[in-house]
């Protein structure tokens, strides 16, 4: 089992998703492979590349068709995280037809989507190289999916940010608003961990380089994030932070400006558009004759 998949146990239901995803697709039944495929029918199917990248989600693939029908017999080519070329094989599936039909295009969708996302970030991390800075995902996720979307990330050779809500105190702009101001933010979130008696990271968003000095100058954060900071502003903040704190830059950074920030020295590089503006990678799973 996938560290990932341990990890986020608690927080998703993989089964209870696959039966989900099934009930929405089939219905009453599928018709098609109903009435065109005898019932007792075998069938061999591969999983085609049909662009370069990285591939995702082949161990989804293995769970969904082990949940399924633990009949079917999957023999892979390829493993995640591989880069693959157009035209390759990531692997042969046979078994019951109907089965086979059926699953073709959860099995798909799912793959497509993280073998998009892995791409994408594998290529932003490329661009990063000799630097400290990490690639994370942010929680711009698609609702119900975002437990592959940040496996994909992971896959793709970047980080996740928090998963949720619950594993991170991120103070961000409107909190800071609402609570009065940045220094009270921090004061009010140590106040909850400590009365909660809870263990949490908290992470400060800064809106310009009296934000950072007055952060470094009261403590209680273990991260600071520059938003919307140009290179030049994360060079100075980053110089004035000293290494007290991490350092995240988040906003706007995208595959022509990342490498500038990169350079900053700053230790994370968040980007929402890993998981909400991505491309699928073209795969095809054809019948073998």
């Amino acid at each position: 089992m996938s560290d990932f998949i341990k990890l986020h146990a608690k927080q998703f239901d993989f089964q209870q998703f696959i039966f989900d995803a099934l009930k929405e697709d089939v219905g009453d039944g599928d018709h098609t492979s109903l009435s065109t495929i005898p019932a007792l029918h075998k069938g061999k199917m591969h999983l085609l590349v049909k662009e370069d990248g990285i591939i995702a989600g082949l161990e989804v693939a293995k769970r969904i068709f082990k949940l399924v029908d633990a009949k079917l017999k999957v023999d892979f080519k390829l493993k995640d995280g591989d880069r693959v070329k157009k035209g390759q094989v990531a692997f042969v599936v046979e078994g019951n037809t109907r089965t086979l039909l059926t699953l073709e295009r959860l099995v798909l969708n799912i793959m497509q989507r993280m073998s998009g996302i892995a791409t994408k970030t594998a290529m932003l991390q490329q661009l990063c190289k000799g630097t400290k800075a990490r690639v994370i995902d942010t929680r711009k996720t698609t609702p119900g999916f975002r437990f592959f979307e940040k496996w994909a990330v992971v896959i793709g050779g970047g980080s996740n940010h928090r998963y949720g809500l619950y594993d991170m105190i991120l103070i961000k702009d409107n909190h800071i608003d609402f609570a009065g101001g940045i220094l009270e933010a921090i004061d009010a979130a140590n106040g909850y961990l400590k009365s909660k008696r809870k263990k949490l990271g908290i992470e400060v968003e800064t809106r310009g380089l009296e934000d950072v000095k007055k952060v470094l100058a009261h403590g209680g954060v273990q991260r600071i994030m520059l938003d919307n900071y140009s290179p030049e502003l994360t060079r100075q903040a980053v110089k004035l932070i000293g290494g007290k704190v991490e350092v995240e830059s988040s906003g706007g950074i995208n595959e022509s400006n990342i490498a500038a920030y990169a350079k900053c020295g700053v230790n994370f590089i968040s980007i929402g558009a890993l998981t909400h503006h991505i491309k699928s990678l073209d795969l095809s799973l054809k019948a073998i004759k």
